[in-house]
């Protein structure tokens, strides 16, 4: 099931893009992928997405020239740019030749997903929620509070944060990296117990006094908060 929407991705590093497209299918983006500027502009005017993911190096055409020229025929579709260029004009020009965000080369996949989030939700209108919902599973972010069927939840902060992230995914598959970037910031994997421990922990408190289960190990893939197993 598509739960995000659909994404086109414009970058000729082979290992970025296989980064960025298997990130965004783990988390329900449909993706399409092509590593040449002509082609982008190609498909980014013929096709429909909610978004555009574009490298400003590349082949054929450059990302930047591709965004004016989509810009100039109308296509208003959000537009994040990659690159590996940082400093401060660099960004500026690629904001004033179209782009709705920048994100600087390296890159975690949580900064790159919340961007993307950001550039869709306004798009679509999307409010800010402040209540988050599975089932009888709540939790109100202004007030810090987490309850299942009206029963508080005795969260410690980094419970508290991990539980949200679920929450913000739900049905969704959340993958050990994703956890390990958004919820400890961490950019590679320590080999550590710290995921398991943690989730083991959230666990007792979220299901084990409740008849069904909401947190669902799938093995060798990562996690789903779902009504459903």
């Amino acid at each position: 099931m598509n739960l995000s929407g659909r994404v086109l991705v414009v970058e000729d590093d082979i290992d970025v893009a296989d980064y960025v497209t298997k990130g965004l299918r783990e988390v329900g983006y449909t993706v399409e992928h092509v590593a040449d500027g002509r082609d982008g502009l190609y498909l980014a005017s013929s096709s429909t997405f909610d978004g555009v993911i574009m490298d400003r190096m590349l082949p054929g055409m450059d990302g930047l020239s591709v965004i004016k020229a989509l810009r100039a025929a109308g296509v208003e579709t959000p537009i994040l740019i990659l690159s590996a260029l940082g400093q401060l004009d660099e960004r500026v020009i690629g904001l004033r030749a179209g782009g709705d965000d920048y994100l600087t080369k390296p890159f975690g996949f949580s900064e790159l997903h919340a961007r993307l989030e950001n550039l869709t939700r306004r798009r679509t209108g999307k409010s800010i929620e402040t209540v988050l919902r599975c089932g009888d599973l709540e939790m109100d972010l202004l007030a810090r509070k987490a309850t299942r069927a009206g029963k508080s939840l005795d969260l410690l902060p980094r419970e508290f944060k991990l539980l949200e992230y679920f929450l913000r995914n739900k049905d969704r598959v959340v993958t050990r990296t994703m956890l390990l970037e958004q919820v400890w910031d961490y950019r590679f994997d320590p080999h550590t117990s710290i995921i398991d421990t943690h989730i083991s922990r959230l666990r007792k408190k979220l299901d084990e006094t409740f008849d069904r289960p909401l947190l669902h190990t799938l093995r060798g893939v990562g996690y789903r908060l779902s009504e459903t197993s």
